[in-house]
């Protein structure tokens, strides 16, 4: 219902009734439209802060399922790095022991990406920890499944190779020793015959008359073949796969540097050639040039009791004769 306005006539003593102009109803108008418009923006706005909108709604729900999915997949991760470690572990600790070779190191399996900050795009993003350190997991796996995918290529071509490593691993005495009487010194510290004095007795001495045949234990390749001042005539097999075979103070030498032998092929003869007080073979087995027990290499050639023997002999000092 329309306003009615009246203004007072002094002049009548009445009350004379007012008429708007158009304009002043255009005012009106627009003054109730703007002030309708404005109550009804602040009710909206109120309500949006309250309630919320439907999209926010919407965006709210996704990012809470964003956020746990994130924390499953975080602890998938801890998982997946946990049998990671499992797998490194029987590869170093089963897989490489049994074919002999050297465990992945540490360094290698561990490494990072350097000092560069691959995450610093992530730090502005909504829970920004959880997110770096998920994609830091993500990472560190990606790189060990590469490492150790590798490292199963590597074992699986040592399986491969085998039959060809057992075939030049040492693995017989050096000379015809079945009752073992040969055995005359094996390896650690001794007193050496000519100076007196304890010294490190690096190899095996196998006591054997001028001319008794030697034998290569395992397959290889004649490295050298010549004299080599104290241990005289003396000749040195690379067997591959880490392991060097030497055989000292020789009165014959019957092969040549770069030959091929098998294992138990006659390569020289026993003698005392070099720094030498009888006849005798002065025997070393090297491993990834750490010098090794030779007592250790003699599993083809001797039974478990004549193995037991041949510790005890080779453990005590017995006769040196270089």
């Amino acid at each position: 219902m329309r306003k009615v306005y009246y203004i007072y006539n002094p002049k009548t003593r009445t009350y004379d009734r007012i008429y708007p102009t158009v304009r002043q109803r255009m005012m009106s108008y627009l003054r109730n439209l703007f002030v309708g418009m404005g109550l009804g923006a602040g009710c909206f706005i109120l309500l949006l802060l309250i309630f919320g909108s439907p999209s926010e709604k919407d965006l709210r729900v996704e990012n809470s399922r964003l956020l746990a999915q994130y924390h499953i997949l975080s602890t998938r991760l801890d998982e997946a790095l946990d049998v990671m470690q499992h797998l490194q572990q029987r590869d170093d600790n089963l897989y490489r022991v049994i074919l002999q070779a050297d465990p992945i190191p540490s360094a290698i399996r561990n490494a990072n990406y350097g000092k560069t900050n691959r995450y610093e795009e992530l730090t502005e993003l909504a829970n920004a920890k959880l997110v770096v350190n998920t994609t830091q997991k993500m990472d560190v796996l990606a790189r060990q499944v590469y490492i150790q995918s590798r490292s199963f290529d590597e074992v699986l071509d040592l399986c491969k190779r085998h039959d060809e490593m057992l075939m030049c691993v040492p693995a017989i005495q050096p000379v015809s020793n079945k009752n073992l009487k040969q055995t005359a010194s094996g390896y650690g510290t001794r007193i050496d015959p000519i100076y007196k004095t304890v010294k490190f007795h690096a190899g095996m001495d196998f006591s054997a008359n001028v001319g008794t045949p030697v034998y290569a234990t395992g397959n290889g390749t004649v490295k050298t073949a010549g004299w080599e001042g104290l241990y005289g005539k003396c000749i040195t097999i690379d067997h591959g796969f880490g392991y060097v075979t030497r055989y000292a103070h020789l009165n014959q030498i019957k092969v040549h540097p770069g030959q091929k032998v098998v294992r138990g092929e006659t390569i020289g003869e026993v003698g005392t050639t070099g720094k030498s007080t009888g006849p005798h073979l002065h025997y070393e087995v090297h491993l990834k040039g750490q010098i090794m027990n030779p007592v250790n290499y003699y599993f083809m050639d001797l039974d478990a009791d004549d193995y037991d023997k041949m510790i005890q002999i080779a453990a005590n000092h017995g006769k040196v004769f270089d």
